[in-house]
């Protein structure tokens, strides 16, 4: 019996070496029967090896491609090169247009006037050699304002600080809009055209020189102030959409033109030729209070006209600084010329609006959305005033009541 137990014990030991043997030879097999040609496994797409020519040729290729990534830098380099060129002028244009203050000069030739007819004053009751002295100094005076008086009313010292006031505030805008692109990135060749048309265009609408390009200041007619260039096509953004647009906004702007033009437009171009009428006669009546108030001055103490001479000596140089003070004091050619600014401002507004309108290529507008609160933001309005107006402007027509702007 233990012989048979020990047998089986053999036996079975015997069964499991063989059979670890054998799985130990299939691993074997199965790892020395790897294909050791893989020339007949088709693979597409992917290419293997290559001779020394094909890597050579693939080096050269990229060497020639960089040269272009250096030219589009260039390109970048150069635009943003000249928005800077553009911004520093801008710049120098601000320090340039200086406020021009006339207080020290009119208080010169108002001085002058009232001295002048204190003289004449004391010349009528004086006798002898200090009446002559007195007549002459007068006299010498009365002239000598008469000519300042002259040339102040023709360069119009408030009105020409307006003017600047006027053109720092659109410089600094212009400015802004610049540092805007830069900050943005990607500027273009576009923009770099765009801003320069800017810049001259304001440079054209309030020149530097006093004499010659010289603003008129006592234009026959009121026109709008112009300072900004001709609006062009913009580049087709592709999105093949209605860039904020639909029927109902557009209508909204055509009812908000209608308001501009009929309502505010008119309204400053009729206030500024009032104004520019008061301006002329006050202009005109100064210098002649003075020159005849030197002709009264010379003729006092004459046996024959020496009663009116006094009173055109004294009277006319007090009515000449009355006048003179009303016209500068009073700024009179600075009111003319913020009603001229004003009626530009909504000018400007409505080719803005028309523009947009006229262009049937949607996407060559400015985006809708955007452009509507511009406007609002431009009239001091929200958007639901806006569209509020619109609709009263739809129902009444010209008979409104209501302005479209509330700042001014």
């Amino acid at each position: 019996m233990a012989t048979l137990k020990a047998s089986s014990l053999v036996f079975n030991s015997s069964l499991s070496s063989s059979s670890s043997k054998h799985r130990g030879n299939n691993v074997k097999a199965a790892a020395i029967n790897i294909p050791k040609r893989l020339a007949n496994i088709s693979l597409p797409g992917l290419r293997i090896g290559g001779s020394v020519e094909d890597m050579e040729l693939h080096k050269c290729t990229e060497k020639q491609s960089s040269p272009v990534r250096i030219n589009i830098n260039e390109a970048e380099t150069m635009v943003m090169a000249k928005l800077y060129a553009i911004l520093e002028a801008v710049s120098d244009r601000v320090e340039m247009h200086k406020n021009v203050e006339d207080h020290l000069l009119l208080t010169s030739i108002n001085s002058v006037t009232l001295a002048a007819a204190t003289m004449a004053g004391i010349a009528a009751i004086s006798s002898g050699a200090p009446t002559a002295a007195l007549k002459l100094s007068s006299t010498t005076m009365y002239v000598a304002a008469t000519g300042m008086l002259s040339i102040m009313n023709k360069i119009q010292p408030s009105q020409l600080a307006e003017e600047q006031r006027n053109a720092v505030r659109l410089f600094k805008q212009i400015e802004s809009q610049i540092r805007t692109i830069i900050s943005v990135g990607n500027p273009t060749v576009v923009d770099v055209k765009e801003m320069m048309e800017k810049v001259l265009a304001l440079d054209k609408a309030y020149p530097l020189p006093l004499l010659g390009t010289m603003l008129d200041k006592f234009p026959a007619d009121v026109e709008p102030a112009v300072w900004w260039p001709e609006q062009r096509r913009k580049q087709n953004k592709g999105n093949n959409g209605y860039n904020g647009w639909n029927g109902k906004m557009e209508e909204e702007m055509r009812e908000i033109i209608n308001v501009i033009r009929v309502k505010d437009k008119e309204d400053y171009l009729r206030l500024g030729k009032k104004a520019l009428n008061l301006n002329k006669f006050l202009a005109t009546t100064g210098p002649l209070l003075t020159g005849l108030a030197a002709v009264g001055s010379a003729l006092v103490g004459s046996p024959t006209h020496g009663g009116w001479a006094v009173v055109l000596g004294v009277a006319g140089g007090a009515l000449a600084s009355v006048v003179n003070s009303f016209e500068h004091g009073g700024q009179v050619g600075m009111v003319f010329e913020m009603y001229r600014s004003n009626a530009g401002f909504f000018k400007m507004m409505e080719e803005s609006i028309e523009w947009n309108l006229r262009e049937e290529d949607l996407e060559r507008r400015e985006n809708g959305e955007v452009f509507e609160m511009k406007v609002g933001l431009q009239l001091g309005r929200s958007l639901s005033e806006l569209r509020n107006l619109a609709a009263e402007a739809a129902v009444k027509g010209e008979a409104i009541d209501e302005f479209a702007s509330k700042l001014f």
